[in-house]
């Protein structure tokens, strides 16, 4: 799963007052990054093009990480995963340089999450997701990822609420928590690690329940679902 794309930091930027050349960077400022005229931007300017920066890097080691799963050789497993490594804290690098330049910006909050989340630091991702939503309330990404941090700590009770808001109020996340639940739930019938089996099977059957339900009621869903 991945945080916004790249065209959803193009309209942060131009929110910002920053105009964008037809290269796909700020006019006057190259391919995003900070060099060059980053002296006369103003700090939300600032911190909307180290977001753009930092969804790059994501983009790249979210691929690299896919690259890693569907290798069969060990050695080309083990290349992906640590050149994904270094691109997610990369990207950990500029969204926190985001979040300095201008600590509101929720979305950088958020995307801080997503990669903690990605090196595994958990409890760090919760720590963002919460502030995201300390700053907007309702912002359905970041409810999603932190539904899959949860999953990581073996919150279970705290997935289950996660999926419940958003059912109501974003049902193309609900669904994309519902397929990650659905592979932990995979995940942990192998090997529980750590997870009481018992709590494991339970979780499953809600979790039928659950996407029964949503089947049922997909035809309810508006033609448009926001999902942003």
């Amino acid at each position: 799963m991945q945080t916004k794309t790249l065209s959803i930091a193009a309209a942060l930027l131009m929110a910002s007052g920053l105009a964008w050349a037809s290269g796909g960077g700020p006019a006057g400022g190259g391919s995003g990054g900070m060099t060059g005229g980053s002296a006369r931007m103003t700090p939300e300017q600032q911190a909307a093009a180290h977001y753009n920066n930092g969804l790059k890097a994501q983009e790249k080691a979210d691929k690299l990480t896919q690259e890693a799963a569907a290798a069969t050789d060990p050695k080309d497993r083990d290349k992906a995963q640590s050149h994904a490594a270094k691109a997610y804290e990369s990207a950990r690098s500029d969204f926190e340089n985001a979040i300095k330049k201008d600590p509101k910006m929720y979305a950088a909050h958020g995307a801080l999450g997503y990669v903690k989340r990605r090196l595994g630091d958990f409890n760090g991702s919760l720590e963002s997701y919460g502030r995201a939503l300390d700053l907007k309330p309702g912002y359905t990404p970041a409810i999603e990822y932190r539904g899959e941090a949860y999953l990581g700590l073996g919150r279970i009770e705290d997935a289950k609420s996660a999926y419940m808001q958003l059912f109501s109020a974003d049902r193309k996340r609900a669904d994309e928590l519902s397929a990650a639940m659905s592979k932990w739930v995979e995940a942990k019938q192998k090997d529980p690690a750590g997870v009481d089996p018992k709590s494991v099977e339970e979780f499953s059957g809600w979790l039928n329940q659950r996407m029964e339900i949503a089947k049922q009621t997909a035809a309810l869903l508006p033609s448009k679902d926001a999902r942003w």
